[in-house]
Protein backbone atom coordinates (compact mmCIF):
# COMPACT_ATOMS: atom_id res chain seq x y z
CA UNK A 1 0.00 0.00 0.00
CA UNK A 2 1.33 3.40 -0.93
CA UNK A 3 0.85 6.54 1.14
CA UNK A 4 1.13 9.89 -0.66
CA UNK A 5 3.77 12.11 0.81
CA UNK A 6 5.30 15.48 -0.06
CA UNK A 7 8.87 15.80 -1.18
CA UNK A 8 10.77 18.85 -2.40
CA UNK A 9 11.92 18.14 -5.93
CA UNK A 10 13.37 20.60 -8.39
CA UNK A 11 12.43 23.56 -6.22
CA UNK A 12 8.74 22.57 -5.98
CA UNK A 13 6.73 20.41 -3.55
CA UNK A 14 5.43 17.32 -5.30
CA UNK A 15 3.41 14.22 -4.30
CA UNK A 16 5.23 10.89 -4.27
CA UNK A 17 3.65 7.50 -3.47
CA UNK A 18 5.52 6.09 -0.47
CA UNK A 19 5.18 2.41 0.55
CA UNK A 20 3.58 1.83 3.93
CA UNK A 21 6.12 1.56 6.69
CA UNK A 22 8.61 3.54 4.71
CA UNK A 23 9.66 6.65 6.58
CA UNK A 24 9.56 9.99 4.81
CA UNK A 25 12.89 10.80 6.44
CA UNK A 26 14.35 7.60 5.09
CA UNK A 27 13.32 8.65 1.64
CA UNK A 28 14.91 12.04 2.01
CA UNK A 29 18.06 10.46 3.42
CA UNK A 30 18.34 7.97 0.60
CA UNK A 31 17.72 10.63 -2.07
CA UNK A 32 20.44 12.90 -0.66
CA UNK A 33 22.94 10.28 0.46
CA UNK A 34 23.06 7.78 -2.35
CA UNK A 35 25.77 5.20 -2.48
CA UNK A 36 28.68 6.01 -4.65
CA UNK A 37 28.61 4.32 -8.02
CA UNK A 38 30.94 1.37 -8.42
CA UNK A 39 31.31 2.05 -12.15
CA UNK A 40 34.77 3.21 -13.13
CA UNK A 41 35.09 6.98 -13.33
CA UNK A 42 36.64 8.90 -16.18
CA UNK A 43 39.62 10.63 -14.60
CA UNK A 44 40.13 14.19 -15.79
CA UNK A 45 43.54 15.53 -14.88
CA UNK A 46 43.47 18.86 -13.03
CA UNK A 47 45.27 21.57 -14.94
CA UNK A 48 46.08 24.93 -13.38
CA UNK A 49 45.84 27.52 -16.14
CA UNK A 50 46.70 30.51 -13.93
CA UNK A 51 50.45 30.52 -14.58
CA UNK A 52 49.97 29.84 -18.26
CA UNK A 53 47.42 32.66 -18.61
CA UNK A 54 49.64 35.07 -16.73
CA UNK A 55 52.54 34.32 -19.06
CA UNK A 56 50.37 34.79 -22.13
CA UNK A 57 48.99 38.07 -20.72
CA UNK A 58 52.50 39.27 -19.98
CA UNK A 59 53.57 38.54 -23.55
CA UNK A 60 50.48 40.37 -24.83
CA UNK A 61 51.37 43.43 -22.76
CA UNK A 62 54.84 43.50 -24.32
CA UNK A 63 53.25 43.50 -27.77
CA UNK A 64 50.79 46.29 -26.92
CA UNK A 65 53.42 48.79 -25.82
CA UNK A 66 56.73 49.73 -27.40
CA UNK A 67 59.96 49.50 -25.41
CA UNK A 68 59.97 53.29 -24.98
CA UNK A 69 56.38 53.27 -23.72
CA UNK A 70 57.14 50.42 -21.33
CA UNK A 71 60.13 52.32 -19.96
CA UNK A 72 57.97 55.43 -19.39
CA UNK A 73 55.26 53.44 -17.61
CA UNK A 74 57.76 51.60 -15.41
CA UNK A 75 59.48 54.86 -14.52
CA UNK A 76 56.18 56.25 -13.19
CA UNK A 77 55.31 53.04 -11.35
CA UNK A 78 58.73 52.83 -9.70
CA UNK A 79 59.30 56.48 -8.79
CA UNK A 80 55.92 58.18 -8.23
CA UNK A 81 54.65 58.69 -4.71
CA UNK A 82 51.18 57.63 -3.61
CA UNK A 83 49.91 61.20 -4.11
CA UNK A 84 51.48 61.46 -7.57
CA UNK A 85 49.93 58.14 -8.61
CA UNK A 86 46.50 59.36 -7.48
CA UNK A 87 46.74 62.14 -10.07
CA UNK A 88 45.90 59.45 -12.63
CA UNK A 89 42.14 58.82 -12.62
CA UNK A 90 42.41 54.99 -12.70
CA UNK A 91 44.92 54.88 -9.84
CA UNK A 92 42.91 56.71 -7.23
CA UNK A 93 42.07 55.05 -3.94
CA UNK A 94 43.45 51.63 -3.06
CA UNK A 95 45.19 50.99 -6.38
CA UNK A 96 47.88 53.65 -5.89
CA UNK A 97 48.49 52.47 -2.32
CA UNK A 98 48.74 48.84 -3.48
CA UNK A 99 51.40 49.80 -6.03
CA UNK A 100 53.51 51.60 -3.42
CA UNK A 101 53.18 48.73 -0.92
CA UNK A 102 54.08 46.12 -3.53
CA UNK A 103 57.07 48.18 -4.62
CA UNK A 104 58.32 48.52 -1.04
CA UNK A 105 57.89 44.80 -0.36
CA UNK A 106 59.19 43.26 -3.59
CA UNK A 107 61.30 46.01 -5.10
CA UNK A 108 60.81 47.96 -8.33
CA UNK A 109 58.68 46.61 -11.16
CA UNK A 110 60.89 44.91 -13.76
CA UNK A 111 58.24 44.64 -16.46
CA UNK A 112 54.56 45.35 -17.09
CA UNK A 113 53.68 41.73 -16.41
CA UNK A 114 54.74 42.14 -12.77
CA UNK A 115 52.03 44.79 -12.30
CA UNK A 116 49.46 41.97 -12.49
CA UNK A 117 50.87 40.60 -9.22
CA UNK A 118 49.54 43.68 -7.41
CA UNK A 119 46.14 43.22 -5.73
CA UNK A 120 43.21 44.67 -7.75
CA UNK A 121 45.20 44.47 -11.01
CA UNK A 122 44.02 42.06 -13.69
CA UNK A 123 44.93 41.99 -17.35
CA UNK A 124 42.33 44.51 -18.57
CA UNK A 125 42.92 46.79 -15.58
CA UNK A 126 46.66 46.76 -16.26
CA UNK A 127 46.15 47.82 -19.88
CA UNK A 128 43.83 50.67 -18.84
CA UNK A 129 46.27 51.87 -16.19
CA UNK A 130 49.21 51.79 -18.64
CA UNK A 131 47.20 53.81 -21.17
CA UNK A 132 46.19 56.34 -18.51
CA UNK A 133 49.85 56.81 -17.56
CA UNK A 134 50.82 57.39 -21.19
CA UNK A 135 47.81 59.66 -21.86
CA UNK A 136 46.83 61.22 -18.53
CA UNK A 137 43.48 63.04 -18.27
CA UNK A 138 45.07 65.63 -16.06
CA UNK A 139 45.86 69.27 -16.71
CA UNK A 140 44.44 70.57 -19.97
CA UNK A 141 42.27 67.58 -20.87
CA UNK A 142 40.71 67.38 -17.44
CA UNK A 143 40.05 71.12 -17.45
CA UNK A 144 38.43 70.96 -20.88
CA UNK A 145 36.13 68.15 -19.79
CA UNK A 146 35.06 70.18 -16.77
CA UNK A 147 34.54 73.29 -18.92
CA UNK A 148 32.39 71.33 -21.37
CA UNK A 149 30.17 70.09 -18.54
CA UNK A 150 29.75 73.63 -17.21
CA UNK A 151 29.07 74.94 -20.70
CA UNK A 152 26.27 72.41 -21.22
CA UNK A 153 24.60 73.64 -18.04
CA UNK A 154 25.08 77.27 -19.03
CA UNK A 155 23.79 77.47 -22.59
CA UNK A 156 21.46 75.46 -24.81
CA UNK A 157 21.64 74.06 -27.43
CA UNK A 158 25.21 72.75 -27.24
CA UNK A 159 27.70 74.57 -29.42
CA UNK A 160 31.28 73.78 -30.44
CA UNK A 161 34.15 75.53 -28.69
CA UNK A 162 35.60 76.65 -32.02
CA UNK A 163 32.47 78.63 -32.85
CA UNK A 164 32.58 80.29 -29.44
CA UNK A 165 36.22 81.28 -29.94
CA UNK A 166 35.35 82.89 -33.29
CA UNK A 167 32.62 85.15 -31.90
CA UNK A 168 33.02 88.85 -32.72
CA UNK A 169 29.74 90.16 -31.32
CA UNK A 170 26.50 89.00 -29.69
CA UNK A 171 23.07 90.45 -29.03
CA UNK A 172 21.74 89.58 -25.58
CA UNK A 173 17.93 89.58 -25.43
CA UNK A 174 15.69 89.58 -22.36
CA UNK A 175 11.92 89.73 -22.72
CA UNK A 176 9.30 90.39 -20.07
CA UNK A 177 5.53 90.56 -20.08
CA UNK A 178 5.37 94.13 -21.43
CA UNK A 179 8.78 94.93 -22.89
CA UNK A 180 11.87 93.47 -24.51
CA UNK A 181 15.46 94.73 -24.14
CA UNK A 182 18.72 93.90 -25.88
CA UNK A 183 22.41 94.69 -25.54
CA UNK A 184 24.88 94.40 -28.43
CA UNK A 185 28.46 93.77 -27.20
CA UNK A 186 31.64 92.87 -29.05
CA UNK A 187 34.35 90.57 -27.67
CA UNK A 188 36.17 93.54 -26.11
CA UNK A 189 33.04 94.08 -24.01
CA UNK A 190 32.29 97.36 -25.74
CA UNK A 191 28.57 98.20 -25.67
CA UNK A 192 27.64 98.92 -29.29
CA UNK A 193 23.90 99.14 -28.73
CA UNK A 194 21.64 98.93 -25.67
CA UNK A 195 17.93 99.67 -25.71
CA UNK A 196 14.43 98.45 -25.00
CA UNK A 197 10.99 98.65 -26.51
CA UNK A 198 7.47 97.92 -25.32
CA UNK A 199 4.85 95.69 -26.93
CA UNK A 200 1.26 96.53 -26.08
CA UNK A 201 -0.79 93.92 -27.92
CA UNK A 202 0.69 90.78 -26.37
CA UNK A 203 -0.82 88.89 -23.42
CA UNK A 204 -4.32 90.19 -24.08
CA UNK A 205 -5.81 86.76 -23.45
CA UNK A 206 -6.00 85.55 -27.06
CA UNK A 207 -2.29 84.80 -27.70
CA UNK A 208 -2.77 84.99 -31.45
CA UNK A 209 0.28 83.74 -33.34
CA UNK A 210 -0.21 86.40 -36.00
CA UNK A 211 -0.04 89.18 -33.38
CA UNK A 212 3.14 87.73 -31.88
CA UNK A 213 4.65 87.44 -35.35
CA UNK A 214 3.89 91.09 -36.16
CA UNK A 215 5.14 92.45 -32.84
CA UNK A 216 8.33 90.40 -32.69
CA UNK A 217 9.17 90.98 -36.36
CA UNK A 218 8.93 94.70 -35.67
CA UNK A 219 11.31 94.38 -32.71
CA UNK A 220 13.83 92.24 -34.62
CA UNK A 221 13.94 94.80 -37.43
CA UNK A 222 15.49 97.24 -34.92
CA UNK A 223 18.13 94.81 -33.66
CA UNK A 224 21.69 94.89 -35.01
CA UNK A 225 23.26 91.91 -36.75
CA UNK A 226 25.50 89.64 -34.67
CA UNK A 227 27.19 86.24 -34.67
CA UNK A 228 24.88 84.96 -31.94
CA UNK A 229 21.66 85.99 -30.25
CA UNK A 230 21.50 84.99 -26.59
CA UNK A 231 18.10 84.66 -24.92
CA UNK A 232 17.38 84.52 -21.22
CA UNK A 233 16.11 81.09 -20.20
CA UNK A 234 13.53 81.41 -17.44
CA UNK A 235 11.44 78.71 -15.82
CA UNK A 236 8.41 79.78 -13.78
CA UNK A 237 7.02 77.00 -11.61
CA UNK A 238 4.36 74.74 -13.18
CA UNK A 239 2.93 74.19 -9.70
CA UNK A 240 1.53 77.71 -9.60
CA UNK A 241 -1.40 77.68 -12.04
CA UNK A 242 -1.70 81.49 -11.93
CA UNK A 243 1.69 81.71 -13.72
CA UNK A 244 0.55 79.63 -16.69
CA UNK A 245 -0.33 82.64 -18.92
CA UNK A 246 3.14 84.12 -18.26
CA UNK A 247 4.81 80.79 -18.96
CA UNK A 248 2.86 80.45 -22.20
CA UNK A 249 3.89 83.98 -23.21
CA UNK A 250 7.59 83.24 -22.56
CA UNK A 251 7.47 80.02 -24.57
CA UNK A 252 5.80 81.73 -27.53
CA UNK A 253 8.36 84.55 -27.39
CA UNK A 254 11.25 82.10 -27.27
CA UNK A 255 9.90 80.02 -30.15
CA UNK A 256 9.31 83.12 -32.29
CA UNK A 257 12.80 84.50 -31.61
CA UNK A 258 14.40 81.14 -32.41
CA UNK A 259 12.49 80.89 -35.68
CA UNK A 260 13.01 84.49 -36.84
CA UNK A 261 16.65 84.95 -35.80
CA UNK A 262 17.99 81.56 -36.96
CA UNK A 263 18.02 82.79 -40.54
CA UNK A 264 20.58 80.31 -41.92
CA UNK A 265 19.59 77.22 -39.93
CA UNK A 266 17.78 75.52 -42.83
CA UNK A 267 20.90 75.90 -45.00
CA UNK A 268 23.76 74.98 -42.64
CA UNK A 269 22.05 73.52 -39.55
CA UNK A 270 24.01 75.87 -37.26
CA UNK A 271 22.25 77.53 -34.36
CA UNK A 272 22.62 81.29 -34.08
CA UNK A 273 20.18 81.58 -31.18
CA UNK A 274 21.14 80.27 -27.73
CA UNK A 275 19.34 80.20 -24.39
CA UNK A 276 21.35 81.08 -21.29
CA UNK A 277 20.58 79.97 -17.76
CA UNK A 278 19.19 82.98 -15.85
CA UNK A 279 20.37 81.83 -12.42
CA UNK A 280 23.90 81.21 -13.73
CA UNK A 281 24.06 84.89 -14.66
CA UNK A 282 22.70 85.78 -11.22
CA UNK A 283 25.39 83.70 -9.51
CA UNK A 284 28.09 85.27 -11.67
CA UNK A 285 27.15 88.73 -10.40
CA UNK A 286 26.31 87.53 -6.86
CA UNK A 287 22.63 88.41 -7.23
CA UNK A 288 21.25 85.14 -5.87
CA UNK A 289 19.65 84.82 -2.44
CA UNK A 290 18.89 81.13 -2.19
CA UNK A 291 16.97 80.26 -5.36
CA UNK A 292 15.76 83.83 -5.87
CA UNK A 293 17.53 86.31 -8.12
CA UNK A 294 17.59 89.92 -7.01
CA UNK A 295 17.72 93.09 -9.12
CA UNK A 296 20.84 93.83 -11.17
CA UNK A 297 20.19 97.56 -11.05
CA UNK A 298 23.05 98.43 -8.68
CA UNK A 299 25.54 96.31 -10.62
CA UNK A 300 24.64 98.11 -13.86
CA UNK A 301 24.89 101.47 -12.10
CA UNK A 302 28.38 100.58 -10.92
CA UNK A 303 29.43 99.46 -14.41
CA UNK A 304 28.29 102.79 -15.85
CA UNK A 305 30.29 104.71 -13.22
CA UNK A 306 33.43 102.60 -13.72
CA UNK A 307 33.33 103.19 -17.46
CA UNK A 308 33.99 106.88 -16.76
CA UNK A 309 36.16 106.68 -13.64
CA UNK A 310 38.43 103.70 -14.40
CA UNK A 311 41.15 103.53 -17.00
CA UNK A 312 40.36 99.88 -17.74
CA UNK A 313 36.70 99.29 -16.84
CA UNK A 314 35.04 95.90 -16.97
CA UNK A 315 32.68 97.12 -19.70
CA UNK A 316 33.40 99.83 -22.26
CA UNK A 317 30.68 102.34 -23.11
CA UNK A 318 31.67 104.41 -26.18
CA UNK A 319 32.21 108.07 -25.35
CA UNK A 320 29.65 109.19 -27.92
CA UNK A 321 27.00 106.98 -26.29
CA UNK A 322 27.81 107.02 -22.58
CA UNK A 323 25.75 110.14 -21.93
CA UNK A 324 22.77 108.62 -23.74
CA UNK A 325 23.07 105.34 -21.80
CA UNK A 326 23.35 107.10 -18.45
CA UNK A 327 20.28 109.21 -19.22
CA UNK A 328 18.39 106.09 -20.30
CA UNK A 329 19.35 104.36 -17.07
CA UNK A 330 18.35 107.37 -14.96
CA UNK A 331 14.97 107.60 -16.67
CA UNK A 332 14.21 103.95 -15.88
CA UNK A 333 15.74 103.88 -12.40
CA UNK A 334 12.48 104.81 -10.72
CA UNK A 335 10.60 101.99 -12.47
CA UNK A 336 13.27 99.28 -12.11
CA UNK A 337 13.26 98.10 -15.70
CA UNK A 338 14.82 94.72 -15.06
CA UNK A 339 14.84 93.61 -18.70
CA UNK A 340 17.22 96.47 -19.57
CA UNK A 341 19.60 95.66 -16.71
CA UNK A 342 19.47 91.92 -17.32
CA UNK A 343 20.19 92.15 -21.05
CA UNK A 344 23.51 93.90 -20.32
CA UNK A 345 24.50 91.57 -17.47
CA UNK A 346 23.65 88.50 -19.54
CA UNK A 347 25.89 89.68 -22.38
CA UNK A 348 28.83 90.24 -20.01
CA UNK A 349 28.32 86.86 -18.31
CA UNK A 350 28.13 85.10 -21.68
CA UNK A 351 31.54 86.43 -22.70
CA UNK A 352 33.17 85.85 -19.32
CA UNK A 353 31.73 82.38 -18.71
CA UNK A 354 31.24 80.86 -22.16
CA UNK A 355 33.75 82.61 -24.44
CA UNK A 356 36.78 83.75 -22.45
CA UNK A 357 36.83 80.58 -20.33
CA UNK A 358 37.18 78.40 -23.45
CA UNK A 359 40.08 80.31 -24.98
CA UNK A 360 42.82 78.97 -22.69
Amino acid sequence: MNVPSLLLAGGRWRYFPVPLGFSLFQGLHNSCCRKKSTAPKKIIPHVDFSDENAKESGKALDKLFSSEQQASILHVLNTASNKELEAFTLLRGKKSLSIVEHREKFGPFQNLESLMNVPLFQYKTTIQVCNSILNPETGGKKRKLQENRLLRKLIKPEIGRERLKAINSIVSIVSGTRRIAWAHLDRKLAVLDWQQTEYCRLMKGTYLSSVYLEEISSVISKMPKADFYVLEKTGPSFQNSSLFPILLHFHIMEAMLYALLNTTFTQDGHHQVLSMNRNAVGRHFELMIGDTRTSGKEVVKQLLSESVLKEEPRVFFPLDKIVHYRQMFSSTEQYRVEELYDSLLQAIAFYELAVFNTES
